[in-house]
């Protein structure tokens, strides 16, 4: 900006030609004229650093528009882009309404929205989930949504069923959404049914977890008894659509009005569970109900869970306390709920070895790192340096 200064009070001595100027400045002749126009128009602050933007964007949003965008959100506070463009368009007649991601972006400006706190992503199954083929294949289980009793109580239900014959085979009131309060459940309902191979659930706790393993110490207890833990996709409840579809019928049954209090509650589960299994047809059964599909499994639930073992020739260490374990002269992380235990690493490559807990890949040491990668992970990088 000094030199576009220099430039014109050089000029205004009338010592220089205009071409001799810009050649002493190093610069084009348009430019120097650009300089001379600036400062005749708006003295020396037109010389001064002006924005590139155009001063018109063919396709802005007109003030009216933008007004009726931002009258429809205060109507409705909790509309997003999506919603608001539906109602314009409906208004408008289709014509004249800016996208989405213009509303979107309007608001933004606005202040209107607030972009989401990313959250740490869960680690779902990596292999495809099972086809529900027979009884006892894949077991369901979560938690319907809590609610409370008349007198205040909070109710959170723990449900597990099988897929195949959509029989319920627990519905219980557990004190909290834990380990502790759920493993009792399980265990319950193992005895009475035996062990299924596969448990499907969602990535929350006490089902899975965010960390690099994604494991906790209910899916631990499960794969020591020879159980996969099948977690489905984050944000995708039509993967356990079956189970989520009895929730609705739960809800429907049991929840209105409010029941007097917890026991109440647990009564209208039991009396519904019994319902539902042994009376109430199944339009997915031809009509049939559940208790006419399902039958015990053949696995029973052992009185002692035996020692995980692995081929002779892996190298096996133990999880500390710490959830980690020791590796030549460091340690490593591996996954706070498998302390005490042991896993077994298999070698993959050279200073490369995958790491398991039974049948259950934890990821891929990297031995120059000292780092256990996620298996999706792991195969991204190794893309990566094959690029």
């Amino acid at each position: 900006m000094e030199e576009r200064f220099r430039f014109i009070e050089e000029l205004n001595s009338e010592d220089w030609s205009l071409a001799e100027l810009c050649r002493f400045f190093g610069v084009t002749r348009k430019t120097g004229y650009k300089w001379l126009e600036r400062y005749q128009a708006g003295g020396l602050e037109g010389l001064r650093d002006q924005s590139r933007a155009p001063r018109r964007h063919p396709n802005a949003v007109d003030q009216e528009c933008e007004k009726r965008i931002i009258a429809v959100r205060e109507r409705h506070p909790f509309w997003g882009a999506r919603k608001i463009h539906a109602v314009l368009k409906r208004e408008e007649g289709g014509t004249g309404v800016p996208a989405v991601s213009t509303i979107g972006s309007l608001l933004k400006s606005h202040g209107l929205t607030a972009g989401r706190k990313r959250r740490p992503q869960a680690r779902p199954s990596q292999r495809p989930l099972a086809h529900a083929t027979d009884a006892n294949k894949v077991w369901c289980a979560d938690f319907k949504g809590w609610f409370r009793t008349s007198d205040g109580e909070r109710i959170d239900p723990l449900t597990i069923s099988d897929a195949y014959s959509r029989f319920l085979l627990r519905c219980q009131v557990v004190p909290a959404v834990d380990y502790r309060s759920s493993k009792p459940i399980f265990e319950a309902a193992f005895r009475q049914f035996g062990l299924p191979d596969r448990i499907r659930t969602d990535n929350g706790a006490p089902f899975g977890s965010n960390g690099e393993s994604g494991l906790t110490g209910l899916s631990v207890w499960w794969i020591k008894l020879g159980i996969e833990p099948e977690r489905i996709q984050p944000a995708k409840p039509q993967q356990n659509g079956r189970h989520e579809r009895m929730h609705r019928t739960l809800k429907q049954a049991t929840a209105s009005p409010p029941a007097r209090n917890r026991r109440a509650q647990q009564q209208r589960f039991d009396e519904f569970r019994r319902e539902y299994n042994e009376d109430r047809p199944h339009e997915a059964l031809g009509q049939a109900t559940p208790a006419s599909f399902y039958g015990p499994s053949a696995r029973q639930y052992p009185r002692r869970v035996a020692e995980v073992e692995y081929p002779a020739r892996w190298q096996v260490r133990r999880v500390s306390s710490s959830g980690q374990m020791r590796w030549k002269s460091e340690y490593v992380f591996v996954a706070h709920p498998l302390e005490t235990e042991t896993v077994g690493l298999e070698p993959i490559a050279d200073g490369y070895w995958r790491v398991w807990f039974s049948f259950y890949e934890i990821g891929v040491l990297d031995a120059a790192r000292s780092r256990i990668y996620r298996p999706e992970h792991w195969k991204k990088r190794q893309r990566k340096e094959q690029r």
